[in-house]
């Protein structure tokens, strides 16, 4: 299996790495398409010369076309590569707020993958959720699933609707939690804690919450009950959150990231 992947910035190269690493996919079998050409430690063993600045005829070897550019520098790429892909070709695209029905018109090919993986998939820990072209078949889908796989897990949705809402949700996701822990980090020093301690704190309590989250039957308001007891600081704090309503100030960051994912792909 050959792929082209067009753009090869975080997403580009967490892409190659992870599909070199699993072993899915042979260095050799990868091609490039990006602006700056990467220092050879930086290709993941692919041979320099699977690296190009433009598109070329080669694109039309490849089984697979991975779209990892910026959604506002589509309009661009999609010029570099009308008339060089063909219809039998399967396109994933990685581009928020870009809809299916925009990339096959623009490059004139029919099978179209429209994906959102978030940061985490560096490190193999990604959530990616995933929509398809009527024109995709079973067989394309469990390909492209299993390419996905390689950064996390994924959700396929049958809706393409739902790619807009999953940005909001984990594709800006890990932002959310880091400026919450960043909160937490500043509070914890105005207590007197070092910048060191406050880290260890809270990276500690943000780990230990989501494993045991993880290994428990219980959902998360009756994990909150066994935390927060009658009368408690846990309780005292809680109150704090309502009263202000961070509830609906949550939801509506999100509704705000959803609508500009609504945005970028009109």
């Amino acid at each position: 299996m050959k792929i082209a992947i067009i753009g090869f910035g975080n997403l580009g190269k967490t892409f190659a790495s992870s599909f070199i690493k699993s072993r899915f996919i042979k260095n050799d079998d990868i091609q490039v398409i990006t602006r700056t050409l990467p220092t050879p430690e930086m290709t993941f063993g692919i041979p320099m010369g699977n690296f190009q600045h433009t598109a070329s005829s080669k694109i039309a070897e490849v089984d697979i076309l991975i779209l990892a550019t910026k959604p506002q520098d589509f309009e661009e790429v999609a010029k570099g590569l009308k008339g060089l892909i063909s219809s039998e070709q399967v396109v994933l695209s990685v581009m928020a707020g870009v809809s299916i029905e925009k990339i096959k018109e623009k490059l004139q090919v029919e099978k179209v993958i429209r994906s959102m993986p978030n940061l985490s998939t560096q490190i193999g820990l990604g959530m990616t959720v995933f929509s398809a072209s009527v024109e995709t078949d079973r067989k394309d889908l469990f390909i492209i699933q299993n390419l996905i796989n390689t950064t996390g897990k994924s959700i396929y949705a049958e809706n393409e609707s739902l790619i807009n809402p999953a940005t909001a949700v984990s594709g800006s996701g890990p932002a959310y939690v880091f400026y919450f822990m960043n909160a937490m980090i500043k509070a914890a020093e105005e207590f007197g804690f070092s910048s060191s301690e406050a880290e260890v704190l809270v990276h500690q309590t943000f780990l230990g919450a989501i494993n045991l989250q993880s290994a428990s039957n219980l959902s998360n308001e009756e994990l909150i009950v066994k935390v927060a007891s009658k009368g408690g600081t846990t309780e005292s704090a809680l109150k704090v959150f309502d009263t202000h309503e961070l509830d609906k100030i949550i939801a509506q960051a999100m509704c705000s990231a959803n609508q500009r994912a609504i945005e970028l792909g009109a």
